[in-house]
């Protein structure tokens, strides 16, 4: 470490000296350069414009499969098949319709024709009613009851005129007038009864299977 004193070399003075004011100019600097300084480093600080804040927007969470609310679309909702009604055609009503003077009866079903069939018809004396009936009575095997004798023939006897079937349809509370069979198949398309209407007991038999009562009658002359 160096000292100096009056007696120091000129050239250590000169150096002491430099180095002397060399530290006072530093603290000359440092005390007006230093705040100056510091006050335009603030100012330049405001001057800085600060970045705007920025929003971010946390994007909702949805179900997988979902779109935003408002572009929600509902799928169709299937709707239950209408149940397949099987209609039917209405069956329309028997009818029999007797035709005297050709000897024949027409099964009809509704205005359509089904079916017709050969008859005997009453004698002179013995006429076949004419006007508008239903059928009364079904019976199978019936009995029969000779009109001038009163003897009876029971059912399923050969010899038993009415056959095995009976559609009756009208009555005076005593007698009765109907369809039948016959053990004399020749004698049919005749008017030979006693005002009955004979059949072929195959075709008496089918018209049998059909009818019920209540079933229409209808003897045209």
């Amino acid at each position: 470490m160096h000292r100096l004193t009056r007696d120091s070399h000129p050239v250590a003075r000169w150096f002491c000296t430099a180095t002397l004011m060399r530290s006072l100019s530093w603290s000359v600097h440092s005390l007006f350069v230093g705040p100056i300084l510091l006050a335009g480093l603030a100012a330049q600080a405001q001057s800085v414009p600060t970045p705007a804040a920025t929003t971010t927007t946390t994007p909702s969470v949805l179900a997988p499969g979902l779109l935003a609310p408002d572009f929600i679309i509902d799928p169709p909702v299937p709707q239950p098949a209408a149940p397949q009604v099987e209609t039917l055609p209405v069956e329309q009503p028997l009818r029999l319709e007797v035709e005297v003077s050709k000897r024949r009866v027409s099964l009809y079903r509704g205005s359509s024709l089904v079916k017709r069939y050969p008859i005997a018809v009453g004698r002179p004396g013995w006429e076949t009613p004419t006007g508008t009936f239903q059928v009364a009575q079904i019976v199978h095997n019936p009995d029969w009851m000779n009109p001038m004798t009163g003897a009876v023939i029971r059912g399923g006897d050969p010899a038993n005129p009415l056959g095995r079937h009976w559609i009756g349809f009208w009555t005076d509370g005593t007698n009765w007038i109907g369809f039948h069979g016959t053990n004399r198949p020749e004698s049919v398309g005749l008017p030979v009864s006693h005002g009955c209407l004979r059949m072929h007991n195959r075709d008496v038999a089918e018209l049998f299977a059909q009818v019920q009562i209540g079933v229409p009658v209808t003897v045209r002359p």
